[in-house]
């Protein structure tokens, strides 16, 4: 890993990309919600169609448009985007007991429908390869300000490059714009975090990047499980 942190300074995001395709061939994979970032980053890689996998998870409960910038981006660019999706068994089995809302009702409940929908999928996803390619970008959290690029993800034993972690929200707009890139149109209407339907609010002026997700938890919550960043 140390030498793929080298490497970021020195070379382009496209030219990185492209080096770590051939580094592990067959097992760089990049995850996808089709937010501006990821849409963004699907863009490199397919536009110079580089080997790398690109993944999404469909929770059951995205919006409508979600559907529709991922039908676009397969249309776009002449690909299959593939999905994962939840274990029926574990989601059957929670919604029985919880109900379908139930995490309204505390964090532990809301934790629990994330595993199901969103972790659990996501380790079925990754499993086999050596790089995962994220969208995540300093800004989008208050804890992610001291995330590295390049890291090391104990929990999923995978090495996570986060190609815009320091591009601002105006650089990717301006990429999308440039590039005539697909995009969610809930972006132009207030919602900045995209996930779950019932989860995800459109920001009112002045407020946090995050209070449009899980807006009715503490601020200190407000991780689905999927990005767990482990400071030194």
């Amino acid at each position: 890993m140390p030498q793929i942190a080298n490497q970021v300074s020195v070379l382009s995001i496209d030219e990185l990309l492209s080096q770590l395709s051939k580094q592990f061939p067959g097992k760089v994979t990049f995850s996808t919600s089709f937010s501006f970032e990821d849409q963004a980053i699907a863009h490199k890689i397919l536009i110079n169609q580089l080997p790398i996998s690109i993944f999404t998870l469909d929770t059951g409960r995205l919006f409508p448009e979600t559907y529709s910038v991922w039908n676009a981006t397969n249309e776009r660019y002449n690909t299959h985007i593939k999905a994962y999706y939840p274990d029926h068994s574990l989601l059957e089995k929670f919604i029985a007991e919880k109900g379908p809302n139930s995490f309204y009702e505390s964090v532990e409940n809301r934790k629990g429908c994330c595993y199901i929908r969103k972790v659990d999928p996501l380790k079925r996803a990754l499993k086999g390869n050596a790089v995962w390619i994220t969208g995540l970008r300093a800004g989008h959290s208050a804890s992610r300000h001291d995330m590295p690029q390049v890291e090391w993800d104990e929990g999923n034993q995978i090495i996570k490059y986060h190609p815009l972690l320091y591009w601002s929200t105006e650089d990717v707009k301006q990429y999308i714009n440039q590039n005539n890139i697909p995009y969610n149109p809930l972006h132009d209407k207030g919602f900045v975090s995209i996930g779950c339907a019932p989860c995800t609010r459109a920001i009112k002026p002045g407020e946090d990047f995050r209070a449009g997700r899980w807006w009715w938890e503490d601020s200190a919550s407000k991780e689905c499980g999927l990005h767990v960043h482990v400071v030194d």
